[in-house]
């Protein structure tokens, strides 16, 4: 039976993270993944693939609503070729996961390719694609078996119109009305691709606003764009059924007046969250807690209650972040190591990747409210500078909230052009303990749109911004 220091079940961002980590401090390490492919939620059917859609869509976009206005002209009609989009998607796809096979060549962490799960605290059964099983010996176990798309109790998923975000990835069609259960992230998201290439997109939202864990501000001035790109919300609409009958689907709600409502498409995505994936797993037979959400249940070391056994990523509590689950994977394979680790969840950055883009990091305006903080807000339009005016992306702003007091930055919120990669200087700084006047005394090249974030530095310090 082969033996391992530490044995990871789960190769997404949480779980190769983590093998790497491992063998970089000397331990010998496996990973069993039950797809042929490694890479998990993120690589496959996540992240990686929905950028991609997002980008492709976002150039055609350009191409027949912008071109113009910049002095290009195309002959002809500019026509979509979906085959051609979902085989693009396909390719970034393989290279990553690509990626990640040699990653693991590389470091000579030995990869299994079936179901594992527990025989007992130390003794993991993997069953393989053809039947067949294998036994191995673990000292120490990493959970990082991630998520699945979550559904209501009513809703059937039948995958060809009734669908989740998997199979919207991979449409070989664009819906004539796409209806989106859910204002949150995914939905935004894919709702926003194929609204790009010429669908009639209807966001049904149970809460009163869309990416209702965001600060205030940011949902409303990203419904504000989205609605003007053509994307309708019905938010405040509470769902309590989903038809689907040939090409049709429909669904009913009720409003807030409680007025029942229907509405009518040839796809419905539903998007209504995530769910820890913990199915044959086996976790009884190892006495691992699992809470009644269905999360693998840790301390602040991220182990479970058998001592031997971790969990990280979405299976446990918090955000499901894909850079989330890779902090944690750091995390306990350093602990293993007997080195002192630190994950500062309050600066976990979380992104929305519509056009505008949305980003945020710390305490939104609402929470310290709540917590009756006494704080000091600042906040500058994209469209105050010369580089959004360049690109015409003026939509959006920077807030930044510090501590009345000290100045500390307690959050910072952005929607607007390449916030995404904008809000690793809010990290930056939140980790270094900046004041709000730090940031504002710093020199921020122009034009760029950081230059946004420097002028809402300046607001919130009481410096005063200086292009408005």
């Amino acid at each position: 039976m082969s033996q391992y220091d530490v044995v990871i079940i789960g190769s997404g961002p949480g779980g190769y993270v983590a093998a790497i980590r491992c063998v970089q401090l000397g331990m010998k390490t496996a990973i069993i993944e039950k797809y042929s492919v490694l890479g998990g939620t993120c690589l496959n059917v996540g992240c990686i693939p929905s950028k991609a859609l997002l980008d492709s869509s976002h150039h055609y976009q350009d191409a027949i609503k912008h071109f113009q206005e910049h002095g290009i002209e195309i002959p002809g009609d500019v026509k979509v070729n979906i085959k051609k989009m979902i085989d693009r998607k396909k390719s970034v796809v393989e290279q990553t996961t690509a990626g990640i096979d040699f990653l693991m060549k590389k470091n000579k962490i030995t990869v299994f390719t079936g179901k594992g799960s527990f025989k007992d605290a130390t003794h993991i059964v993997i069953e393989k694609q053809d039947g067949k099983t294998e036994e191995i010996e673990a000292k120490n176990t990493i959970i990082a078996t991630g998520s699945k798309p979550a559904t209501l109790p009513f809703i059937k998923i039948d995958k060809k119109r009734v669908i989740t975000s998997t199979e919207a990835l991979s449409l070989n069609e664009i819906p004539k009305h796409l209806l989106v259960i859910g204002g949150g992230v995914i939905g935004l998201e894919l709702g926003q691709v194929y609204l790009r290439l010429g669908a009639q997109v209807s966001v049904i939202e149970y809460m009163d606003r869309i990416i209702p864990g965001m600060d205030a501000a940011q949902s409303k001035e990203l419904a504000k764009a989205l609605k003007k790109q053509g994307m309708k919300f019905y938010t405040s609409h509470k769902v309590s059924a989903v038809a689907s009958k040939g090409k049709e689907v429909t669904v009913t709600a009720t409003d807030k007046k409680g007025k029942e409502v229907t509405f009518t498409g040839d796809y419905c995505l539903v998007s209504v969250g995530r769910r820890p994936y913990t199915d044959g797993l086996k976790a009884e037979n190892a006495g691992i807690k699992i809470n009644e959400r269905g999360q693998v249940e840790v301390n602040q070391y991220l182990q479970t209650n058998i001592p031997n056994i971790y969990a990280i990523g979405d299976v446990i509590k918090g955000a499901m972040l894909a850079h989330k689950a890779s902090e944690e994977g750091v995390f306990v394979a350093e602990t293993l190591a007997g080195q002192k680790p630190h994950i500062n969840y309050n600066l976990i950055p979380g992104v929305v990747y519509t056009w505008p883009e949305v980003a945020s990091v710390g305490k939104t305006e609402e929470v310290l409210k709540a917590e009756n903080a006494n704080y000091k807000a600042g906040q500058f339009p994209m469209r105050a500078l010369g580089r959004a005016r360049a690109s015409g992306d003026i939509d959006g702003f920077v807030k930044i909230l510090s501590d009345a007091n000290t100045d500390e930055v307690l959050g910072v919120h952005m929607v607007g052009a390449r916030v995404a990669d904008l809000i690793a200087e809010a990290v930056t700084a939140m980790e270094f303990r900046a004041s709000a006047e730090d940031i504002a005394r710093m020199s921020h090249a122009h034009p760029t749109y950081a230059e946004a974030v420097k002028e809402a530095a300046l607001a919130a310090s009481g410096l005063g911004a200086i292009h408005v």
